[in-house]
């Protein structure tokens, strides 16, 4: 089976490069984010003459969420995460698809750092720790996918010491990824590739992309169940570079067969 995310970057706008690459790659079930569209708006009918069900947690002009899957119905368990329902943001859909759990997320960029928005980017993470908690009690395959705007390590930023200062790579947010992961997650591309350097975010200013100067932001954490049903990862870095795309490659990976 082939799961993949794609942060998309405007849903609609991009809608031709997202049915593209759905043809091309075939995933089995894929989480998106950043639809940047209001619940109405999102495009149901050309994703399902793709062979895809959805469900999805739409938003205007920013953030928004969406699971696909072309393996069967999709059962919705939330459409946010727990802990602040004062929290309107568009930002966790969870759903039940082929008997795994899967939560798709956009976890705040938080930036400019230090100010409001970073608060909310280390309480939202928090959250994240304490529903993450939750889910590792069930006796199920259970998986966490998205845009957790976060490099966890050096490796992880093609110039580090750039970075310092930015919310995407703060020790406070990199300790909050560390406590996220050591409760039981296992982070898919570094499973596999440990020493290897692998972007899935090529900023669209200063020539990024060609210069390879990027960044790994979109994760797969997998519990137990399916860290040893891992089977392949990687990112679509190609996609990248089609006229009119997102920032972000679509990232997969591949679990064996039960």
């Amino acid at each position: 089976m082939k799961i993949a995310s794609y942060n998309v970057n405007g849903i609609n706008g991009r809608l031709p490069v997202l049915l593209r690459w759905l043809k091309e790659a075939e995933p089995d079930i894929v989480c998106l984010q950043e639809l940047k569209a209001p619940h109405e708006k999102f495009p149901l009918p050309p994703i399902q003459r793709a062979g895809y069900e959805a469900i999805w947690h739409g938003q205007k002009s920013w953030n928004g969420v969406a699971i696909l899957s072309r393996v069967g119905k999709i059962q919705e368990v939330r459409r946010q995460l727990p802990g602040d329902p004062q929290d309107s943001h568009s930002r966790y859909i969870e759903g039940i698809v082929s008997n795994m759990v899967i939560g798709c997320l956009y976890l705040p960029n938080g930036n400019p750092a230090p100010g409001p928005k970073f608060d909310y980017k280390l309480a939202w993470f928090k959250r994240l720790i304490t529903h993450s908690k939750a889910l590792l009690k069930y006796d199920v395959p259970v998986m966490l996918i998205g845009d957790f705007n976060v490099m966890p390590a050096d490796i992880d930023v093609y110039k580090p010491e750039s970075w310092q200062e930015d919310a995407l790579f703060r020790p406070e947010v990199r300790r909050a990824f560390k406590r996220l992961t050591d409760l039981g997650w296992t982070d898919a591309i570094r499973k596999l590739h440990p020493q290897e350097r692998i972007y899935t975010f090529w900023d669209y200013f200063r020539n990024a992309y060609a210069r390879n100067a990027g960044l790994r932001i979109d994760h797969f954490l997998l519990n137990r169940h399916l860290e040893n049903r891992l089977k392949k990862a990687g990112v679509d870095k190609h996609v990248r570079g089609w006229e009119k795309t997102s920032d972000h490659a679509p990232v997969w990976m591949q679990l064996k067969e039960r």
